[in-house]
């Protein structure tokens, strides 16, 4: 086997690794038989909440065995493929068993990254907010084009996508956009994505064809778990109803149904724009509790605060990432240096390998800082 082939070989076999680590390989198949045991308990239905966490549970543990099975049985395929080829001097089907090793690689070190999703909320759904800075209507334009982005990402994730509210802007894009992204890991993927987003590019609202720089920001974080308690005093919120003011037409509310939840102490607004009432304080004090508890995570977790600091103010000085669209094509992000100058992907939701090498480097910044408090 040549050089590079067994370089790649031993890749995969290290990404191999550390999944069984994480996943408690030697004790899963006992795991296994646990839950399926359970859940064949005729009464295991009579807590509905517990059931769904338990089979939960279980899907996951059969996902993660399942990586791991069908990553070894393509490795081994490709590696005899190889061998074989290179017996029968068929440089066809050892060009073609090479290509599948490095796709299996991408695939192999992507469940890699996955399986360090491993923080507290790292699971869970997600909220996101998107919200227009200086510039006008040019950033307006700009925050629903990082609006277009997150959902583009999130379904080719398989994600679900809810749009929680949204105000539009005065001539163009929005002001303001609040999602909900559910499935596995989505706050984990996307919790990197906080902070402000920087366009270059020249302006379609310019007669004289100038370049401008667009500011938006984006702000992540979890949607709380119902086994988790966070409380909230009554008498620190104010709840104020209101007409909601979308894009215009139709679907506009004509009554007050609207509902902005106003917490005291910390000044975190949040809002909700479905057509009941009712169901919109429901979301509404859902994202303000999953808000109260981000701010718990961040006094716990020192690097992600960091991370949700840089929301700061959507202008100069607080850019996590600039997308250059004139007088080059570059998006670069500013912590990690990772950059492509493939742009239109990008703002179609190809955005793993951003937030690949971001979910990297807080791994690796973690670890010396494990390794730094054991000296």
């Amino acid at each position: 086997m040549r050089a590079e082939a067994q370089n790649t070989v031993t890749e995969i076999e290290k990404s191999l690794t550390l999944l069984r680590q994480r996943m408690d390989w030697e004790t899963a198949a006992y795991r296994l038989e646990e839950f399926n045991a359970r859940v064949e308990d005729p009464d295991l239905w009579n807590d509905a909440e517990g059931a769904q966490k338990l089979m939960r549970e279980r899907q996951l543990l059969v996902d993660s065995m399942d990586t791991v099975k069908s990553i070894e049985t393509e490795l081994n395929d490709n590696v005899e493929l190889i061998e074989l080829g290179e017996m029968e001097e068929d440089d066809e089907v050892v060009a073609e068993a090479e290509a599948a090793l490095k796709a299996l690689a991408e695939k192999a070190a992507e469940k890699e990254l996955e399986a360090l999703l491993d923080g507290e909320a790292d699971g869970n759904d997600t909220f996101l907010e998107i919200n227009s800075g200086a510039g006008g209507t040019e950033s307006c334009d700009w925050a629903s084009m990082l609006a277009r982005m997150y959902v583009r990402w999130a379904e080719k994730k398989g994600y679900k996508v809810e749009l929680q509210s949204e105000t539009a802007g005065e001539e163009a894009g929005i002001k303001s956009a609040a999602y909900k992204i559910s499935g596995h890991n989505a706050y984990g993927w996307l919790k990197s994505e906080s902070g402000v987003h920087r366009l270059v590019r020249i302006s379609p609202y310019d007669s004289a064809a100038k370049r401008h720089t667009s500011f938006s920001s984006v702000w992540v974080y979890p949607v709380v778990d119902d086994n988790i308690e966070i409380e909230v005093n009554p008498a620190d919120i104010r709840i104020d109803t209101y007409r909601s003011s979308g894009a215009g037409g139709q679907h506009v509310n004509t009554t007050d149904s609207a509902v902005r939840i106003t917490h005291n102490p910390t000044g975190i607004v949040v809002t909700s724009s479905e057509k009941s009432q009712h169901q919109n304080r429901d979301i509404a004090m859902k994202a303000l509790k999953s808000r109260l508890y981000q701010m718990e995570l961040d006094r716990r977790n020192a690097d992600i605060n960091a991370a949700h600091e840089a929301k700061g103010d959507a202008g100069w000085g607080n850019q996590i990432r600039s997308y250059v669209l004139q007088p080059y094509q570059m998006v670069k992000d500013l912590r990690t240096s990772h950059e492509t100058s493939d742009t239109k992907g990008v703002l179609d939701g190809d955005l793993d390998g951003f937030m690949a090498a971001t979910l990297a480097m807080d791994v690796a910044g973690m670890s010396r800082a494990d390794a730094q408090a054991d000296e």
